[in-house]
């Protein structure tokens, strides 16, 4: 199953001493469902400063992984109440981050669905921030539709 769908994201990171930085996205995607699991990915926009970039997220039973590729090339994984290191490419060199997921809710099937993750986020071993994301997922309308079964 693939089809296309529109994949609003409501964003909000919290850095220590700065106010909250809330972006939201409305875009167009393309929804897969393979084995177990649904893959979702879009196009980054120059609203979010990552123009060019291709953003992939793997849904799992109980892990969800963000990856990146363009200029910034990065993969978050998010498993709730663990913590994960990641490698962090920039075009100004690279640097280790670890995500320690604190809440997570993956509730993807064929129409669509939710998911949401908060997380903290350090960089190379100091806290850097938390970050919270709700991705909404509806099928296109006249659109596509199901593309392949």
């Amino acid at each position: 199953m693939e089809k296309e769908v529109v994949i609003s994201i409501k964003g909000m990171q919290t850095y220590e001493g700065t106010p909250p930085d809330i972006i939201e996205l409305v875009t167009e995607g393309r929804l897969v469902r393979d084995g177990g699991g649904y893959t979702l990915s879009y196009q980054e926009s120059e609203l979010t400063g990552l123009e060019g970039t291709l953003t992939t997220i793997q849904v799992d039973r109980e892990q969800v992984t963000l990856m990146r590729v363009g200029e910034f090339n990065s993969q978050l994984v998010f498993q709730e109440g663990r913590r994960h290191l990641s490698m962090y490419n920039t075009p100004y060199g690279a640097m280790t981050i670890g995500v320690n997921t604190r809440h997570l809710l993956a509730d993807l099937n064929d129409q669509g669905g939710d998911i949401e993750v908060d997380y903290s986020v350090e960089v190379d071993h100091a806290l850097a921030g938390r970050n919270i994301f709700r991705i909404s997922v509806k099928e296109a309308e006249g659109g596509l539709g199901s593309l392949k079964q």
